[in-house]
C-alpha cells in the first residue's frame, strides 16, 4: 500500500473513533438533561420505571408485594399480629400460666401466675409433687403451701386446667432443712388486702391491757416534758386504720415528734398476711409533716417460718423507705381466740427473736411491743435478744423493773388532728 492510501485509511479510522465518542457523549448528555428536567417537574425518563417523589416515597411501588412471594418467608415461621392470642377448639382465649415454687423451711410454697406475673385466683388448681402426691388450691387464691416436707430436691408440676395453657415441664425446688432469717424474695405474692379477708374475724388486735397494768393515775394527754428534752426524750403516737383519717400537719403542730405506724397484721383466724389499708397514707403523711416514723406488725405467727414471713412482709412494704424508729413486733393477744393466743412462752419468744433477727438482717432496727404482764407471763424475757423494748403500762409511773426503750402510757389519749382516742408514747431512744 502506497503512502497516500495509508493516509486515507488512518483518516477513516480516526473519523470512526470520533463518531463513537460523540455518540457516547450524546447519550450521557440526554441522561443528565433528563435528570435535571425531573427535578423541575418534567419527567423525560421511561414512565414504566418507579419514580422518587418529593416525600422520598416511590411512586407506583407495591410495598406489600413481598407478602405474595411464596419464597420470601421460611416455611415453618407463622405470621402473627400483636393482638393475636391463642384460642381453644371453641375459639375461646387461652391464658398461659407459669408455675413458681420456693421453700423457707421443710415446706414448698407454690404460686400460679399469669403472663403479667400476677397470681391467678378463682381457680382450684392442683399441683403434683413428684414421688409425694397431689395438692389442691382449695381456697382458690393461686397459692398452695405444702408443709412437713423432707429436705431435698423436688419436681413440681401443674395439672391441666380448662381454658389455660399449663407449663409443659415441671419446676425444680430445693426444700431447706433449717430456716434462714433472711427476707423471703417472693413474699409479696402472699400478702392480701383487707377486701380479701373477713376483717371481723381476722383483725382482732386487742389494745386492752390486763387490769394489773393500768390504773386511774395514767396520763391521757401529751406530757409536758420540756425539762427532759435535753435528754432527747420525745413524744409520740402509734396509729393504724382504727384512727382513720389523720391531719398530720396539725398533729405535728401539737408537739408530736414521732409516730409508730401499723403496716399490717396476720389474720387471727385465716393466718393470712394482711396489709393495713391506711399504712402508706399514714407513712407518707407523717414524713411529709416532718414527724419521725417507725412501724409495727401485729403477729399471729405460730412458728419460726411464719415469723420470717411477717418480717419479710414488713421489709417488702417499706421498700426503700428509711425509718427513724425501729420495726416492732406486736406480740400481744387477739382477744383469746387468735391462732397464736395459746402459745407457750418459749415458742412465742422464739417467734419474736426470729422476726427481729430477720429485720436486723435487712439492716433495720428491731423491737418487741408488749405490756408488763405479757412480758412477765407470756415471754421468756431472759431469752430475748438485744432488740428494743416498747413497754405498754398505763399508770403514772411504770412498775416494770426491766429495761425498756419506749413507754406507751395510755390508749385513751387525745391529740388534735386525730378523731377519737389515740395511743400516746414516750421514747428514750435519744434519736436526733
Amino acid at each position: 500500500m502506497d503512502s497516500k492510501a495509508k493516509r486515507i485509511a488512518i483518516f477513516i479510522v480516526l473519523c470512526s473513533m470520533v463518531a463513537v465518542m460523540a455518540a457516547v457523549v450524546a447519550v450521557n448528555y440526554q441522561s443528565f438533561v433528563g435528570g435535571s428536567d425531573k427535578k423541575n417537574g418534567v419527567d423525560k425518563t421511561n414512565s414504566s420505571l418507579p419514580q422518587i417523589e418529593e416525600d422520598g416515597k416511590v411512586s407506583g411501588a407495591d410495598l406489600s408485594a413481598f407478602l405474595r412471594d411464596d419464597d420470601f418467608f421460611d416455611k415453618d415461621v407463622a405470621l402473627t399480629t400483636e393482638n393475636e392470642t391463642q384460642t381453644d377448639e371453641n375459639g375461646n382465649p387461652v391464658r398461659a400460666l407459669t408455675l413458681l415454687a420456693s421453700s423457707v423451711e421443710r415446706d414448698i410454697r407454690v404460686r400460679v401466675t399469669d403472663d403479667k406475673g400476677d397470681v391467678v385466683a378463682g381457680q382450684e388448681f392442683t399441683v403434683v409433687v413428684e414421688d409425694t402426691g397431689a395438692y389442691v388450691d382449695e381456697d382458690k387464691d393461686g397459692v398452695i403451701r405444702i408443709s412437713d416436707m423432707k429436705p431435698g430436691e423436688y419436681k413440681v408440676s401443674l395439672n391441666a386446667v380448662e381454658g389455660y395453657e399449663v407449663p409443659a415441664n415441671p419446676v425444680n425446688v430445693r426444700v431447706k432443712s433449717i430456716v434462714s432469717y433472711t427476707v423471703i424474695d417472693d413474699i409479696e405474692f402472699f400478702v392480701h388486702s383487707e377486701d380479701e379477708v373477713d376483717v371481723a374475724k381476722d383483725d382482732t388486735e386487742n389494745d386492752e391491757l390486763d387490769s394489773m397494768d393500768e390504773d386511774d393515775t395514767q396520763y391521757t394527754a401529751l406530757l409536758d416534758i420540756e425539762e427532759e428534752r435535753e435528754n432527747a426524750v420525745q413524744l409520740g403516737i402509734d396509729v393504724s386504720k382504727w384512727n382513720k383519717e389523720i391531719d398530720w400537719e396539725i398533729v405535728k403542730a401539737e408537739g408530736v415528734d414521732f409516730a409508730i405506724i401499723r403496716c399490717g397484721y396476720r389474720g387471727s383466724t385465716s393466718g393470712w398476711l394482711v396489709e393495713d389499708p391506711y399504712f402508706y397514707k399514714n407513712l407518707e403523711g407523717a414524713k411529709k409533716a416532718g414527724i419521725k416514723v417507725g412501724v409495727y406488725f401485729f403477729t399471729q405467727a405460730v412458728d419460726l417460718v411464719e415469723a420470717v414471713e411477717e418480717a419479710s412482709m414488713v421489709v417488702s412494704l417499706l421498700g426503700d423507705t428509711k425509718l427513724d424508729y425501729p420495726v416492732f413486733i406486736d406480740t400481744e393477744g387477739a382477744g383469746g381466740n387468735g391462732r397464736a393466743d395459746n402459745l407457750d412462752p418459749g415458742t412465742r419468744t422464739a417467734i419474736v427473736n426470729a422476726f427481729c433477727k430477720t429485720i436486723e438482717n435487712a439492716q433495720m432496727t428491731a423491737g418487741v411491743y408488749a405490756s408488763r404482764n405479757w412480758i412477765l407471763n407470756n415471754l421468756n424475757r431472759d431469752e430475748l435478744n438485744d432488740q428494743k423494748v416498747w413497754l405498754a403500762e398505763y399508770r403514772q409511773t411504770p412498775e416494770y423493773d426491766g429495761h425498756y426503750d419506749m413507754w406507751q402510757y395510755t390508749s385513751s389519749g387525745a391529740v388534735a388532728g386525730i378523731e377519737g382516742r389515740v395511743d400516746l408514747n414516750i421514747s428514750y431512744l435519744g434519736i436526733d
